[in-house]
């Protein structure tokens, strides 16, 4: 098994080997034969190296979110979120995401696009990042309908790193005034 999958990029610090941890990755898709997609999606996280197993929701369907806030005239998502229990680094497991959206045809034109898969990595552990290439906890997770309700669904006790308890943010935000229907997939680069 190789180790830098575990280690991570960074040359900085010292070696190490990452315990089994979870993460929390929101997938969606709104272009093509979703369920297909999402479906082989789930089995591309499970074939991943360092990967012991993946929890996921059923599906939600949701209304595309823009800049402009919800556009129920653009192609609906479906939701869901997974856990993954694995020792990949969390740089390298964003890697491995973006390469599983690019095998179902991801293109990258638009900033909250449509898109045939969107796979964001929402937080894994308790890990804190504030690095433009992998801010963890997600920065918008806790306004997302369409990711804290899937996630309660595989995990009732979930905590979101620095925000709280998926529960109480999920009733914040379907009592928000400002709630809209479920959002669309979030917008990591």
């Amino acid at each position: 098994m190789n180790r830098r999958l575990a280690q991570g990029f960074s040359s900085d610090d010292p070696p190490h080997e990452h315990a089994d941890t979870v993460a929390v990755v929101a997938i969606g898709a709104n272009l093509g034969d979703r369920a297909a997609t999402i479906d082989e999606a789930l089995r591309d996280l499970g074939r991943l190296p360092l990967t012991t197993e993946v929890r996921a929701a059923a599906p939600i369907e949701s209304v595309a979110v823009t800049p402009q806030g919800p556009d129920a005239s653009a192609p609906a998502y479906l939701n869901t979120v997974a856990l993954l229990t694995t020792r990949l680094a969390p740089s390298v497991l964003l890697g491995y995401l973006h390469a599983i959206e690019q095998k179902h045809g991801r293109e990258r034109r638009a900033r909250w696009g449509d898109r045939t898969l969107d796979l964001d990595l929402i937080a894994y552990g308790d890990v804190h990042s504030t690095d433009p290439a992998l801010t963890l906890p997600h920065p918008r997770a806790a306004e997302r309908d369409f990711v804290l309700g899937p996630w309660l669904v595989v995990d009732p006790d979930a905590v979101l790193p620095g925000a709280g308890r998926v529960d109480e943010l999920l009733a914040q935000v379907r009592a928000s005034p400002a709630s809209a229907p479920p959002a669309a997939p979030e917008d990591h680069a």
